[in-house]
């Protein structure tokens, strides 16, 4: 059976500088579990594949099975209370409620003090680590036969009924998810056997819609560096853009992190027009993916060819030109004497950002997308070097195996951010003290996992920002400060302080409080606003050279509503212990950060949200700032318009549902069903506003369909996923399940008891 490990390393070359705190790893252990353990096991796969066109989501089964001791979970456990329609919802009911699940809660605590999960949900992330594995040369040596077989079920169990595969698990089939997947179960050595099988459906998908030659730009450089796309038919991704004055707005130090990473490591493969290994595989998908013989493909043709179906951001016309500048005149010049003496310039500058990356982040990487393609780096600069030996043990940080399969998490985890919105959580329920073991223990996690120092050197010249005093999303050894996760642990301590001050300690005397504090108004931008890991660089307008069809708003590290409003609570809290540091500060930071998010509301009352999905989220974020800044439903229109869209979106069932289109298409939609996760959000923000004063039957109705939803074993059923990046990236948040209805039904709890106490 598999099992989970957190917070150890045991494999040779592995570097930490945290002792591997909050590291998640699956092992397998043929010897574990018993016959009847490892029989359910084998019948919770079955059943997902069985349903699988219905429930596309895992139940992350496995970990619960193991954590909880509870041999007997199932995807459909029956539902612990269900009130009739006349039925109140009492003091005593929500009571019970609430133990069942921070019960629950406490059992799927990892020792450490984390809460581990499925942060997974994306399909063309798994591809990345297989082909540069096979690049290498060392699948067989870092993936292991029952990876392997988990890999290949993953894959097969979202295959959707067209035969091809998706963006996201919840998306139609697309190019880009059904080359990378039916290439990656090639590689892993699967073969077809009829053309009725997953591999004849997904190669009749792909040829039917335009070949590999329609993949977006991301699937192009990819099948180009394992051997079956011709690099001549990529746009132009020029290494010498990194040697112009870092002053001007192009500079790809300018970029958002996440684009600045992975181009940078694009450009190095692009610019020595790498190819993998040709191997028979390699040969033979040369002729599955497409209609015609490789070598009569028209590769200039195919440069700017991307199926309808891959298309959410249409590359402006000023890319496209300058794409095509590039590649009839540029690049053949820097490919001759003399100017390749500036290629090559180009290309060992790139390899030394490449090595800082990796090393300050101890081969973890930013991302998958990014440590992969370093990966291929480094073994294009040298197959035998330490680097690569130092890259493979930490690909399985990234995988995550449920009863659907094996699948690469979007970070290395969520750890920082959902530990903390859990305790807060946990404390909005006046029920912490029945918490005592499963508080300290989150304490001592969340104390253990700040970054206590900046990034090595230079950081202008790494173009790093600071990261002393801050918490990365995942792990120390991730290394990569977070704007919004760093505020919301700070709130989570200065809570506990509140309500458990000899647990928590005198924080007026803690410098890392001090660091903290720092660090949060280090990424306040000019206009009060925050970004997410870095001050926005570079300009808006710069968009026009998003080379991506897949992506929106990838060139700057744009500001969001939820990170200023994170940050603007944060601010308010310490000011609140400490008014005397860095007092006037705080004060201009939230009149600017309140100003910013009251300008950014829509219309409707809503805010746009940048990392869940999608309106509900951003109002919920926009609200709790406004409110923590002293504006109420009374003085704020924009408080009450906010209130006003909520009401209006609320379900016949007392609940709120939001589809994931909402993101893409930049206005509400309303989704298939109520969704837990939205109700709880939706609940949230209208009672920080002063719902629960002016009438409580919304909140009633919506907490009456939380209590009905949550299941006997106190654990919430998991829906559809309610995280989103960049407008089109959809991905689960493994805890907001539970957390997030805890939290809801808690503040309805308070506020329902001072009523009762008030009359």
């Amino acid at each position: 059976m598999w099992r989970l490990k957190t917070s150890v390393g045991d494999r040779p070359w592995l570097q930490t500088v945290s002792g591997f705190h909050g590291r998640q790893v699956w092992e397998f252990d043929p010897e574990a579990g018993t016959e009847e353990e490892r029989a359910h096991v084998e019948r919770l796969r079955q059943e997902f594949t069985l349903n699988r066109f219905r429930r596309r989501e895992s139940q992350d089964l496995l970990m619960r099975m193991q954590f909880t001791g509870l041999k007997d979970l199932r995807a459909d456990m029956p539902k612990a209370v269900q009130l009739e329609d006349g039925d109140e919802v009492t003091e005593a009911i929500l009571q019970a409620t609430l133990r069942r699940a921070l019960g629950w809660m406490s059992a799927l605590q990892a020792e450490d003090g984390h809460w581990p999960g499925d942060f997974g949900g994306i399909m063309y992330l798994l591809p990345f680590w297989i082909f540069a594995l096979h690049i290498t040369g060392s699948i067989d040596a870092v993936l292991s036969k029952e990876h392997r077989r988990e890999i290949c079920r993953h894959i097969y169990n979202h295959q959707n009924e067209d035969g091809g595969w998706s963006f996201n698990i919840l998306d139609e089939s697309a190019m880009f998810g059904s080359c990378l997947n039916y290439v990656t179960l090639r590689l892993l050595g699967e073969v077809q056997k009829d053309e009725n099988d997953g591999l004849g459906k997904g190669k009749a998908w792909i040829l039917s819609h335009g070949t590999a030659t329609a993949a977006p730009q991301w699937g192009k450089i990819l099948l180009s560096v394992i051997g079956v796309y011709d690099w001549s038919g990529n746009n132009p991704v020029i290494p010498e853009l990194w040697l112009v004055p870092r002053f001007l707005p192009i500079h790809p130090g300018r970029f958002w992190c996440f684009t600045r990473i992975t181009y940078m490591s694009i450009a190095f493969l692009y610019g020595k027009k790498f190819v993998g290994p040709i191997t028979p595989t390699i040969l033979a998908l040369r002729e599955e993916l497409y209609n015609c013989p490789y070598n009569k493909i028209d590769w200039n043709n195919a440069r700017n060819t991307c199926a309808k179906e891959d298309i959410r951001y249409r590359p402006s016309a000023i890319y496209k030109a300058i794409s095509t500048c590039l590649n009839t005149f540029v690049e053949p010049m820097l490919n001759r004497w003399p100017l390749n003496k500036l290629r090559q310039r180009a290309l060992s500058h790139i390899m030394e950002h490449v090595h800082y990356e990796d090393e300050t982040t101890r081969y973890v990487g930013l991302c998958p997308v990014t440590k992969a393609l370093n990966m291929i780096c480094c073994w294009a600069e040298n197959p035998n070097s330490d680097a690569l030996k130092q890259h493979f043990p930490r690909v399985h940080d990234y995988l995550w195996i449920a009863e659907d399969g094996m699948k690469t998490k979007l970070y290395d985890g969520s750890q920082n951010w959902e530990i903390a919105l859990i305790i807060q959580a946990i404390l909005s329920t006046d029920l912490a003290d029945e918490c005592g073991p499963t508080i300290k223990k989150a304490l001592k996690y969340m104390k253990t996992a700040q970054v206590i120092t900046d990034p090595p050197g230079d950081q202008s010249y790494w173009f790093r920002h600071r990261s002393k005093g801050s918490w990365p999303l995942s792990t120390i050894d991730n290394g990569w400060g977070s704007s919004d996760v760093t505020a919301e642990v700070l709130k989570a301590v200065l809570l506990l302080s509140k309500i458990y001050p000899n647990l928590v300690g005198n924080l007026t005397e803690e410098q890392w409080l001090f660091d903290t504090v720092d660090c949060l108004l280090s990424f306040m931008n000019k206009d009060g606003s925050v970004s997410t890991f870095e001050c926005q660089r570079t300009y808006s307008w710069l968009e026009v050279l998003n080379p991506l069809e897949s992506f929106q708003n990838i060139v700057a590290d744009y500001p969001t509503v939820e990170c200023t409003s994170s940050v603007m609570e944060a601010l308010i809290l310490f000011g609140d212990l400490c008014p005397g540091y860095r007092r006037e500060e705080i004060r201009e930071y939230v009149n600017k950060a309140a100003t910013y998010i009251e300008n950014n509301q829509n219309k409707d009352g809503s805010w746009y949200g940048t990392w869940g999905i999608c309106f509900i989220y951003g109002t919920l974020f926009a609200i709790k700032g406004l409110v923590a800044a002293g504006r109420t439903y009374e003085n704020s229109i924009c408080i009450k318009k906010a209130c006003n869209f909520l009401l209006s979106v609320q379900l016949t069932t007392g609940g709120w549902g939001e589809s994931y289109l909402s993101c893409e298409r930049k206005v509400y939609v309303e989704g298939r069903c109520t969704h837990a996760v939205n109700t709880s959000w939706a609940m949230l923000a209208l009672m920080y506003s002063g719902q629960m004063e002016r009438d409580q039957t919304p909140l009633h109705q919506a907490a009456k369909l939380l209590i009905n939803m949550q299941l006997e074993t106190g654990d919430f059923p998991q829906q559809e996923h309610a995280g989103n990046v960049n407008s089109s990236v959809y991905f689960n948040y493994p805890n907001y399940r539970n957390l997030y209805p805890i939290w809801a039904l808690g503040e309805y709890r308070r506020r329902l008891c001072a009523k009762i106490n008030l009359n």
